[in-house]
């Protein structure tokens, strides 16, 4: 019983002494937190003497920028407008350029680039105005007002098929489209606005002194809200990305969002370098390529639709292609220094300036030459009836040719729905060709204009031919320069021990050279 007694009162006197060390332990936090509440509140605020030299300078050459980009942006917005297309069915610009056909790029990376006006995923795409579908649809893409007097620069494919369009400036005001004019060729469209009067417009740049790495900024009214912006550099130029038939694009990595098409990409002035056209999607947004017409080209298509109601191109009347290494080779010029001349089409201005197949066309009207779209671009917009001067390379001479270019007519494409029978042939061993002569009945199912030349019927898998991209169907004109007319000049052509041959083919009235190796053919 006494030890009972005992543990109890130990257990007690243990139990009082720590609640006596609990209290003084609150009484203690309370005076701490009685004295930190006494205190006064004190931040850490940044202070410029603190900062290290080098960091200080990077950081006001950041801020400068940042103030570039803000300039520039408050200079151009208010010109920027939201463009709004109402219609009585819904629109697909894709199957408006291409009636009857779901997509023309079916099977290839540009397929999906539009599902009904909206954005599928992979490849590039124009930059869709955004829908809502079904009937009385409503699109909403932008615009740039290039004149006070109500000129609005933007894409084809924005406005097409429209039945009403309508203007929204930034400020509010609305207006409607008095008319109308587009380039499909190009997607360059010019709205003319009825009761505008002094209206804030943009500024064009010169586009050609552009140069890659430059900043920009992509300028728009997307979804019909107030303008963006976003920036960027110019990653590349002359871009082709089989959109239009008339290509030649900036490339940028500025975010050209969906409803931005239309827009302006300006420079750090703020003056337009490019009308944002295209997107490289991989699943319906943006991925950091973005695609605008060069502001000097769609200056010169709104002039022309502006002073002719459509756009008036010139024309040569050739055949041309890029001469890559192998090429240059057998003409004795380097890649890329001009374009080289594979047909010449009877009673064209270029027959008449004296031009022939095999030339190497290196300038024109002065200008440097290194690509078909660079020439296809310079002609197009020659006056006609004019002279200008070509330089060509003919036979490892260099050569100056007048020529006076003629309005372009529309042009009737060849027939490219013919199929070949089996009409045999002996396999060509050193190349894996089998090849036939042309007689006037296969001629006219080509659409060719004569029976010289020999028809590919059959290419070997895994051949010199089939590396070099030889396909049935296509025309072997010429070998080495010289014209063949029937087999046996082709066969006599392979045995003269050359190591490569220089083919000229056609294909559904294209021409082109092709250097084929029969050394290394199996």
């Amino acid at each position: 019983m006494k030890s009972c007694h005992r543990t109890r009162v130990f257990w007690a006197a243990l139990l009082a002494a720590c609640v006596s060390l609990g209290a003084w332990k609150i009484g203690s936090l309370a005076t701490v937190h009685a004295a930190v509440a006494s205190q006064p509140v004190s931040f850490k605020v940044a202070s410029p003497e603190t900062r290290d030299a080098k960091e200080a300078e990077s950081v006001a050459a950041a801020q400068s920028l940042s103030n570039a980009f803000r300039i520039a942006a408050r200079e151009t917005l208010p010109a920027v407008v939201a463009i709004e297309i109402r219609s009585k069915a819904p629109t697909n610009p894709m199957q408006s350029m291409n009636p009857g056909l779901q997509s023309p790029f079916s099977g290839t990376p540009f397929e999906d680039m539009f599902r009904n006006g909206i954005p599928g995923p992979s490849g590039p795409k124009w930059n869709p105005p955004q829908s809502s579908p079904g009937m009385g649809q409503q699109a909403i893409g932008s615009g740039v007002i290039i004149d006070s007097k109500g000129l609005v620069l933007t894409n084809h494919h924005v406005v097409e098929g429209g039945d009403e369009v309508l203007v929204r400036l930034g400020d509010g005001r609305e207006f409607k489209a008095l008319r109308v004019l587009t380039d499909p060729k190009t997607d360059v469209a010019v709205i003319e606005l009825s009761g505008a009067v002094d209206l804030p417009t943009a500024t064009f740049a010169d586009s050609d002194s552009v140069s890659i790495g430059d900043w920009v900024l992509a300028l728009g009214q997307p979804f019909g809200l107030e303008s963006t912006v976003t920036a960027g550099i110019i990653s590349a130029k002359h871009r082709g990305i089989g959109i239009n038939d008339r290509e030649n694009y900036l490339q940028t990595d500025a975010a050209i969002n969906p409803g931005n098409s239309g827009g302006p990409l300006v420079d750090l002035y703020g003056n337009i370098v490019g009308i944002n056209t295209a997107i490289s999607s991989r699943g319906g947004g943006n991925d950091g390529i973005g695609f605008a017409i060069p502001a000097n080209d769609a200056r010169w298509i709104a002039e022309q639709l502006l002073n002719h109601g459509s756009v008036k191109r010139s024309y040569l009347g050739v055949g041309i292609q890029s001469i890559d290494s192998d090429l240059a080779k057998q003409f004795g010029v380097s890649p890329r220094s001009g374009v080289l001349v594979t047909r010449v089409t009877a009673g064209s201005p270029a027959e008449e300036a004296g031009l022939k197949t095999g030339d190497v066309i290196t300038r024109y009207a002065g200008a440097e030459v290194r690509s078909p779209r660079e020439l296809q671009l310079l002609v197009e917009r020659s006056e006609a009836g004019q002279p200008h001067e070509i330089e060509l390379i003919r036979s490892g001479e260099s050569q100056i040719l007048i020529f006076q270019p003629k309005m372009q007519t529309d042009a009737v494409g060849l027939d490219s729905s013919s199929e070949l029978g089996n009409r045999g042939g002996g396999l060509l061993g050193k190349t894996g060709l089998e090849v036939q002569n042309l007689d006037d009945s296969l001629a006219g199912q080509l659409g060719l204009d004569s029976t010289d030349g020999v028809v590919i019927t059959q290419v070997l898998p895994g051949s010199a031919a089939a590396d070099v991209g030889l396909k049935a169907g296509m025309v072997i004109r010429e070998v080495n320069q010289i014209p063949i007319h029937n087999r046996a000049e082709l066969t006599s052509a392979m045995k003269e021990g050359t190591k490569q041959l220089l083919l000229l083919l056609e294909h559904q009235g294209n021409r082109r050279f092709v250097v084929l190796d029969i050394e290394g053919s199996k």
